[in-house]
């Protein structure tokens, strides 16, 4: 008998290479959020049962594919073969997360669906539960969850693929640390969650405004593909006139704020919970910075230098800070972590004062819960309710063992 080789690909149909691990099974990420469209590829030659036509897999019951999450199933379900003799078995399913008001709003939402209520955003439905295929599933998931793919190759002899489920914190980027009066801005939103259909182009709302307009405007933010997760809206500044639309005024010197409330966080949030995620950017000539921070660095909790950190040792992320103004500046110390994919996976801050010319180190803890390379960026701000920015951003690249 040949060996089998299953490949399950996730969120995009790329080549399947098997891990240099040599495990039979391979994901292209290591999780995956709520609403993702799976493709799923399983080489199986043996199942190549005639040379000339287009088998199918998967639906009987002597060798079925089972797909599921933690409280729903798909069974028997099928795969095709991709061509005639490619012994390459294909199909895709679709999560659909479960009943949830993403946006804050209680005026929108999907109303066809009896299972929510008026404002949730989502439309769960598992379906059809047996002998579907190849393109028509539809499978419900929880937030924190798991999706598992088995195929019965023969009695007694089952392959199964894993991967968690889970959501993550949005980031919101101006694509210019700066703007020229009466310019042009874009607001880009990171959130993997809100590509709530991967078949279709997403949008929601987020707030921005100036100091010379604190009401500001709500920016509807397009989705730049159907299953990015990556948002985008355009702003037209304007020192003359009063806001309105996509336009907001700002004068020379104004920062302006874009906030999106995330209202699908990880653990250890909660599904009621949300997180104002901000993002600035200043109109005209950037000021010298008011704050100073330099030399940041990665220490143990005794303030020792490290030059290797392993995965769930505790941490600390240390800057100097130092204030280059004649007055008080209270501030808060911010750190953020993406990890290789750009998503972020910690964020922390502090906050304090500082005297006329006072230099002072403010370090933040972390531990690390996998191994990998992380972007690590320190942030320092007026305060979180009032997000000025006191200083460039500074950044390291960290590699956990």
């Amino acid at each position: 008998m040949q060996k089998l080789f299953v490949i399950v690909v996730f969120s995009i149909l790329i080549t399947s290479i098997i891990p240099s691990n040599g495990a039979p099974l391979g994901f292209d990420k290591k999780s995956y959020t709520w609403t993702d469209k799976i493709f799923i590829t399983i080489v199986a030659p043996d199942y190549n049962f005639d040379k000339y036509l287009i088998d199918e897999i998967g639906s009987d019951s002597f060798n079925p594919i089972k797909i599921s999450t933690r409280g729903h199933t798909l069974d028997h379900y099928k795969l095709v073969e991709t061509g005639p003799s490619t012994g390459i078995f294909t199909g895709e399913v679709i999560l659909t997360g479960f009943c949830h008001d993403v946006d804050g709003n209680s005026e929108t939402g999907v109303k066809s669906n009896s299972k929510c209520n008026h404002g949730d955003d989502t439309n769960p439905k598992t379906e059809p539960f047996n002998n579907g295929g190849p393109t028509d599933g539809f499978i419900e998931t929880d937030n924190d969850d798991g999706i598992t793919i088995s195929f019965e190759y023969a009695e007694n002899y089952t392959v199964l693929g894993s991967a968690p489920i889970r959501w993550n914190i949005g980031e919101v980027q101006w694509l210019e640390s700066n703007y020229p009066t009466r310019g042009v801005g874009v607001v880009r939103v990171i959130d993997p969650d809100m590509n709530l259909n991967p078949e279709a182009i997403d949008h929601f709302g987020v707030d921005v405004w100036s100091a010379s307009d604190s009401g500001g405007i709500d920016l509807t933010v397009t989705e730049t593909g159907e299953m990015t997760g990556i948002f985008e809206g355009t702003i037209f500044f304007t020192d003359t006139n009063e806001s309105s639309g996509s336009r907001l005024r700002a004068v020379n010197g104004d920062l302006v704020t874009a906030k999106y409330g995330d209202n699908t966080l990880p653990s250890p949030y909660t599904i009621a919970d949300d997180l104002g995620i901000l993002g600035t950017t200043k109109i005209g000539t950037l000021t010298s910075e008011m704050v100073l921070i330099e030399n940041t660095r990665i220490t143990d909790t005794s303030e020792i230098i490290l030059d290797k950190i392993f995965k769930n040792q505790s941490i600390q992320i240390v800057s100097d800070l130092q204030n280059n103004q004649s007055q008080n500046q209270i501030f808060s110390y911010i750190v953020q972590i993406k990890d290789s994919n750009g998503i972020i996976q910690h964020l922390a801050w502090i906050s304090g004062s500082l005297t006329p010319a006072q230099r002072f180190s403010s370090g933040l803890s972390w531990i690390p819960q996998d191994s990998g390379n992380y972007e690590v960026t320190s942030f320092v701000w007026e305060s979180m309710d009032n997000p000025i920015s006191l200083s460039s951003p500074t950044s390291l690249l960290v590699n956990v063992n």
